[in-house]
């Protein structure tokens, strides 16, 4: 299958493993702002946190991901 990889038999879209590199990232990124007390100065941490992921996300899936096979 084109654009697909195969991990073991299953087939995982692109979409997910850059939703998941990008979760990764994202949490690696909330932590250095908890650490650095960034968050006092955000409205809305939520909102916040769920704008940071969408951006890495379309940071993450502007790159093309290796094919696994």
């Amino acid at each position: 299958m084109i654009g697909e990889f195969d991990l073991d038999g299953v087939f995982l879209p692109p979409v997910l493993v850059s939703a998941v590199i990008a979760l990764g990232l994202s949490l690696v990124v909330r932590r250095l702002l908890v650490l650095f007390r960034a968050y006092r100065i955000v409205w809305h941490p939520a909102l916040f946190d769920a704008a940071l992921f969408v951006i890495l996300w379309a940071v993450a899936s502007a790159f093309p991901l290796p094919q696994l096979t």
